[in-house]
Formats: structure tokens, C-alpha cells, sequence
């Protein structure tokens, strides 16, 4: 799952994306409004952790960017003590959460599961397509009842093939996804291709059929023949 933090205090900001990158999420940083504002208009995001008191913008106004571009993107707020007019125009204006300074990094995590699981997994514990299922809480998945030795991003693939399922992937948006700001910097997507083949062997040594197909000059879709 991909994640993007907006905290102008620089001390937390990297506190968080440290301890959130050790629970496997990939995230991204924005500590200004205009920053915040650029990636959110360029990339999507499964889960945006929104500071609203920001020093050169307001986060409500980058809420409001978020469901204008972004409707399906999970937000939880981060408030001060005192904002209950700002957390109570937030959820008005469709954030899912709020959670308030000073916060425990453990109760953060748990209620940015809760939010994926809501808007990815309608609530469940499980994802399941045909016998594969997927348990995000471990981050481990099955096939046929069988457990499937999954890297870390075939897992996250995996994940992001199965929640767009039947939908058109470029390999571009793939590699956004999973390697987020880093992707910058390769020479080619060739590592998308090995990742991907990995994933098929492993799916198909356990009995499921190839699903991920390529679509020729579009990208690659997950589906049912």
C-alpha cells in the first residue's frame, strides 16, 4: 500500500515514514502544502496521512484536492488538541479518520489498517480472487489453502493486481506504485518484468492459471480469461 505523508514537522514527518517503511508500506513525504499539493495532483495514493495546519496552506484545502482528483484515496487527519472545528470540516468534507497530537506510532498503524481495510477490502480480513486469498494483516497470501512464499513486493503486486482487478495497469503506474519517489532514479522497468514472472511461477506452481495477461502497448491486467 502506498502512503503519503503530509507533516511540516520535520522531526515527526521522518519518525513516521520510518516506522511506517518498517511495516512494509511504501511511502512518500511532503512536508509543505505546495510539495503536498504537487504530488497529490501527479500520483495516486491508497492512504494520505494529512497534517491540516500546515504554514503555508491549509491541509482542508489539500483535502479537497485529494477528492477532486483522488475520490478513492483513504485520509486520516492529523489534528492539534484544539481543532475540533477543523477535524469535524474534514470528515464533512469526506476524510475517513482523524487522529490527534501527540499520538502513539502503534495506534496510527492500527488505525491506517482499519482504513485499508474499509476502502480496499470493504471491511474484510481477507481479499480473495478464485483460490488465491490474501491476509493483509500478515501480509501473507494462499493458494488453494497453501501459503506462498511472496518477496515483500510481490506481495505489495500481488496486492495491487487483485484490488484493480480487470482493470488496465501501465507497467509506469506499477512501478510508481511499489517503488513510489525511488522509481526516479532506474534506467529502465526491466525489474517490473522479473518481479512479475517471479510472481506467475509462484502462482501457478501452487494451481491457479496465469491471470495476469498482457495487454500489448497498454500495460497488464488481472483477470479471468
Amino acid at each position: 500500500m502506498k502512503i503519503l505523508i503530509v507533516e511540516d514537522e520535520i522531526e515527526l514527518l521522518e519518525t513516521i515514514t520510518s516506522y511506517l517503511k518498517n511495516e512494509d508500506f511504501m511511502c512518500e513525504k511532503a512536508s509543505t502544502f505546495f510539495d503536498a499539493e504537487d504530488k497529490l495532483i501527479s500520483f495516486k495514493y491508497d492512504i494520505v496521512i494529512l497534517d491540516i495546519t500546515l504554514p503555508d496552506g491549509s491541509g482542508i484545502d489539500l483535502l479537497k484536492t485529494i477528492k477532486k482528483h483522488s475520490p478513492n484515496t483513504g485520509v486520516l487527519i492529523v489534528s492539534a488538541k484544539n481543532s475540533l472545528d477543523d477535524k469535524l470540516t474534514g470528515l464533512d468534507l469526506g476524510a475517513d479518520d482523524y487522529i490527534t497530537k501527540p499520538f502513539h506510532l502503534a495506534e496510527l498503524n492500527s488505525r491506517i489498517n482499519s482504513l485499508i481495510r474499509r476502502r480496499k477490502f470493504a471491511g474484510d480480513d481477507t481479499i480473495e480472487f478464485n483460490e488465491i486469498t490474501v491476509f493483509p494483516s500478515s501480509k501473507t497470501a494462499t493458494v488453494n489453502g497453501k501459503p506462498v512464499e511472496l518477496t515483500k513486493k510481490e506481495y505489495n503486486l500481488l496486492v495491487y493486481f487483485i484490488t484493480n482487478k480487470n482493470k488496465v495497469l501501465t507497467k509506469e503506474s506499477i512501478a510508481e506504485h511499489l517503488w513510489g519517489d525511488d522509481i526516479e532514479m532506474a534506467d529502465s522497468y526491466d525489474f517490473i518484468y522479473t518481479h512479475m514472472g517471479n510472481l506467475r511461477k509462484k502462482l501457478k506452481k501452487l494451481g491457479a492459471p496465469n491471470y495476469l495477461q498482457t495487454m500489448y502497448g497498454l500495460g497488464y491486467k488481472f483477470a479471468d480469461k
